[in-house]
C-alpha cells in the first residue's frame, strides 16, 4: 500500500501544497512550528476522518479562510484510488467518487499505523487510552468491529441515562432488563474481537522486544476483562445494578477492559523506567504493523511524527530494519535525517514545502 500524491489547501498553515512521495521513506525536516506534524496529520484524517491532535475541525482551517481540502491518491495491489476531505460549515469525506455517509465507510481505504512522542502515554495514562490503541488497530481491518463498538456504546450511553432517571424516580426495571441484556451482548462482541488481537500481539511481542533490546528483555501482555463470557457478564451487571444506580453510571462492561505490559514481569506502568516505556510502547506498535500486515496482505503506511529523535541511534537502526517494504512519511530534525538510505527529502519552512535534489 502506498500514497503517491497529498494535495492540501488551506490545510493549517498550508494555502496550497502539492507533495509526491516515493514508495520507500519520505523525510520531512524543519524547524519546529513550520508545518511538518501538519503533513501526518493530514494523512491520519484521510484514513480515519478525523484529527489525532484535535477535535475541534475548525483548528484544521487555515487561519482567515472557511474551508480546506485534502486530496490524497493512494494505491494498494489491486487499485488505485483517492479520498478527498473537505471541511467547511460541515465535513465531507469522498471516496473514489463516492460521497460516503458514515466515517466507518472510511476505515481501510489506506491503512496506516502512527508513531507520535505521545504515544508513550499509551502505559502511562489510564485505560482509555490503552483501548484506544486496540479500537484504531481492529477498526481498521474488521469492520464489524467498529459497528458493535458503536452500537455497544449507544447502548451504554442510553442504559446510563436510564440509571440517572432511575435515581432521581421509580422506573420501569423491565426496560433496564433490556439495557443489561444489549449491553453484555455488544459487550461480549467487542471483548472477543480484543481477545483476538491481544493473543497476535502476545503471539509477536517478545520476540520484536528482544531484537530491540538485544535479549536483555522479555515482555508479556495480560488482558483484563469481565466480558468474555457473555451471561457471567449479564449475571455481574445484574448484580451491580443498585450500585450503578446510586452512582449513575454503568461501572462494569467493555468500556472498563484495560491491558498491562510486564517487563521481565514487572508493571511496566508502574515500575518501568523511562526507556522500558518507550521500547515497550515501539515494540506494540511494530505488532500492529506485523498484525495489519498479516491481514490485509500488504504493508500499511508507517507515519513516524519525531518519533525516531525519542530513539537513539542503535535502536533507530533495529527499527529500520524490521519494517520491510513499508512505506515511510518521517517528521524529524536535520541531525538524523541522513542516516536514511533509498529516501526523498523535504524541506519544511512556514508552511512551504521543498524537495531536496536526490
Amino acid at each position: 500500500m502506498l500514497i503517491t500524491e497529498l494535495e492540501l489547501q488551506n490545510f493549517r498553515n498550508y494555502e496550497k501544497q502539492k507533495i509526491e512521495f516515493n514508495n520507500n521513506i519520505n523525510i520531512f525536516y524543519g524547524d519546529n512550528a513550520q508545518g511538518k506534524t501538519n503533513i501526518i496529520e493530514s494523512i491520519f484524517i484521510s484514513a480515519f476522518g478525523k484529527s489525532f491532535r484535535t477535535s475541534r475541525e475548525k483548528e484544521l482551517i487555515k487561519y482567515n479562510e472557511d474551508f480546506l481540502n485534502i486530496n490524497l491518491k493512494y494505491k494498494n495491489s489491486s487499485r488505485e484510488g483517492y479520498i478527498k476531505v473537505q471541511i467547511a460549515d460541515k465535513k465531507n469525506v469522498i471516496v473514489n467518487g463516492i460521497k460516503i455517509k458514515k466515517l466507518s465507510d472510511l476505515l481501510g481505504n489506506i491503512n496506516v499505523v502512527l508513531f507520535t512522542p505521545d504515544d508513550i502515554n499509551i502505559l502511562k495514562n489510564g485505560p482509555a487510552q490503552r483501548r484506544r490503541f486496540l479500537d484504531m488497530m481492529i477498526g481498521q481491518i474488521r469492520p464489524n468491529y467498529v459497528h458493535n463498538l458503536n452500537m455497544y456504546l449507544k447502548v451504554l450511553e442510553q442504559r446510563n441515562n436510564y440509571l440517572k432517571q432511575l435515581k432521581s424516580t421509580n422506573g420501569n426495571y423491565d426496560l433496564l432488563d433490556i439495557w443489561d441484556e444489549k449491553l453484555a451482548e455488544y459487550a461480549n462482541k467487542v471483548c472477543l474481537y480484543r481477545l483476538e488481537f491481544i493473543k497476535k500481539i502476545t503471539d509477536k511481542i517478545n520476540e520484536i522486544h528482544s531484537k530491540i533490546t538485544e535479549n536483555k528483555e522479555e515482555i508479556r501482555v495480560e488482558y483484563l476483562t469481565d466480558c468474555e463470557n457473555k451471561e457471567k457478564l449479564l449475571s455481574l451487571i445484574r448484580e451491580r445494578r443498585t450500585l450503578d444506580i446510586i452512582k449513575g453510571f454503568t461501572t462494569k462492561g467493555a468500556h472498563r477492559d484495560d491491558f498491562n505490559i510486564y517487563i521481565n514481569d514487572n508493571l511496566v506502568n508502574v515500575y518501568g523506567s523511562q526507556g522500558q516505556h518507550r521500547t515497550a510502547v515501539l515494540s506494540l506498535k511494530m505488532c500492529e504493523l506485523q498484525i495489519i500486515k498479516e491481514e490485509i496482505n500488504e504493508s500499511p503506511i508507517l507515519l513516524l511524527d519525531d518519533f525516531m529523535s525519542e530513539l537513539d541511534a542503535k535502536r533507530r537502526k533495529n527499527f529500520l530494519n524490521n519494517i520491510g517494504d513499508t512505506q515511510v512519511i518521517i517528521t524529524c530534525t536535520d541531525e538524523i535525517k541522513d542516516e536514511f538510505e533509498n529516501k526523498s527529502v523535504f524541506y519544511v519552512n512556514n508552511g512551504v514545502i521543498k524537495k531536496e535534489l536526490d
